[in-house]
């Protein structure tokens, strides 16, 4: 039993000469927010928050983060108990339905999975239109909404049967038209999910079996692949979460909501971020491999090469994801023993960074994004594919922040607004 929020404070709010009292909510890890839900109603004025540093935009049980000590739950579990001691499925089910699954609970879900794994031949066609040069995310996203045309009834959320359904089904398709975006780029022919192996070890033959012969993955890629999409599950309201919630706040349907989320996430300034890692290390191979170089480069304020992959815009200590993975990823690259100068540099960075007085006082440890990329890298994942491998993860996030926003009834996202354009004026022909 727990309070979900509580009201016992009171802020007051002055505006020439003025005085309103505003509600202060408390959350259960004790966050406190200043309630002006009725700011606009009482004073006629709005708030303005770029970016929304500062604005709550819901109450939500889901993800608890905090930055400043490094804290990362869902659901109430710490991210190192659920990455040690759960699957990814387990934790998808947590995030959607609020607790642990049994035995039972998660046969059924994987089960209800399954049911969904096939996607319409003439989903075929619609990838076939995109080039190969076409960027997976931008096929992904397209083919996430062309989902709804093939699935057009509407789920009435209130139905626990239909919501379920749409979320298995999410869930199953998902993966597969995600993978198909690698096969496509590489002029490979389609696979399908086999429902007689697990969801991350349908992600390995899905993108890599080839029709000329077997294909078996390697336990230790699949655990650490496994860990990766649990670490990148949810992250509390970001840029793509808090677009799967505007968008669905319009009661845009599941697939059409996860569409957008999709597109949000291939910005660089957000899924890109382990695409980055990469693009800087090649830049630093093709210069010649020497890392002092660029780390010298990072600690200069006036040169634009910044080092990517280290520190963190919420974490302001350490990025607890980046300790779980950094094991699995010492521990892929030892299984597979793979030759690669950027993976050799990538070592080399790591080293520097964490024993250099300057990067340890700034907290600017090699992050999540860090490590993510070193592994994909290590399986040979072309680098444009990084951000549909994040999205993979984010998957039962978004579904279960869709699902949380729609059943709290939250009101159509609108943000407002301050004009700062022309005053009225009255019209005068340029021709």
């Amino acid at each position: 039993i727990y309070f979900r929020y509580i009201m016992s404070k009171i802020a007051t709010l002055e505006v020439d000469g003025q005085k309103i009292e505003l509600p202060v909510i408390t959350g259960s890890e004790n966050e406190s927010a200043i309630d002006i839900n009725k700011l606009r109603d009482l004073t006629g004025i709005i708030t303005l928050d770029p970016g929304y540093k500062n604005s709550g935009s819901c109450k939500s049980e889901i993800t608890f983060l905090d930055g400043e000590l490094g804290i990362l739950r869902y659901r109430g579990y710490s991210i190192e108990d659920l990455a040690e001691k759960a699957s990814f499925l387990e934790v998808s089910y947590l995030l959607i339905f609020g607790e642990l699954p049994t035995a039972k609970e998660l046969e059924q879900f994987e089960n209800g999975i399954k049911k969904h794994t096939l996607v319409n031949e003439e989903m075929k066609n619609i990838i076939d239109g995109f080039p190969k040069t076409a960027h997976p995310m931008g096929v992904l996203s397209a083919l996430t909404s062309a989902l709804t045309a093939f699935n057009p009834k509407a789920v009435n959320v209130e139905n626990e049967k239909e919501m379920y359904e749409a979320i298995c089904k999410t869930m199953g398709k998902f993966l597969v038209i995600a993978t198909w975006t690698y096969r496509k780029s590489m002029g490979y022919p389609l696979n399908y999910y086999d429902n007689t192996t697990g969801y991350v070890e349908n992600f390995m033959q899905l993108m890599f079996k080839l029709p000329t012969g077997p294909y078996s993955a390697n336990p230790i890629v699949i655990d650490a692949l496994d860990k990766l999409f649990i670490l990148h599950a949810d992250h509390e309201q970001n840029c793509s979460t808090s677009t799967v919630r505007m968008v669905g706040s319009s009661h845009a349907g599941l697939f059409a909501s996860i569409s957008a989320g999709v597109s949000a996430l291939w910005g660089p300034l957000h899924g890109g971020a382990n695409q980055a890692v990469l693009e800087m290390l090649e830049e630093i191979n093709k210069d010649g491999g020497d890392t002092d170089k660029f780390l010298a480069k990072a600690k200069d304020k006036n040169d634009p090469f910044r080092l990517m992959g280290f520190g963190h815009r919420v974490y302001k200590s350490f990025d607890p994801r980046a300790k779980i993975i950094k094991k699995a990823a010492k521990e892929v690259l030892d299984t597979l023993g793979v030759e690669d100068p950027i993976l050799e540099i990538a070592k080399k960075l790591e080293s520097a960074a964490l024993e250099d007085e300057y990067f340890k006082s700034r907290n600017l440890y090699p992050n999540v994004d860090f490590y993510s990329g070193i592994i994909y890298r290590a399986l040979g994942i072309p680098t444009d594919m990084f951000t549909v491998m994040f999205a993979i993860g984010r998957l039962p996030g978004w579904i279960a922040q869709w699902k949380e926003m729609r059943e709290n009834k939250e009101p159509i996202g609108r943000p407002r607004q301050v004009y700062t354009g022309h005053p009225l004026r009255d019209f005068k022909s340029n021709k």
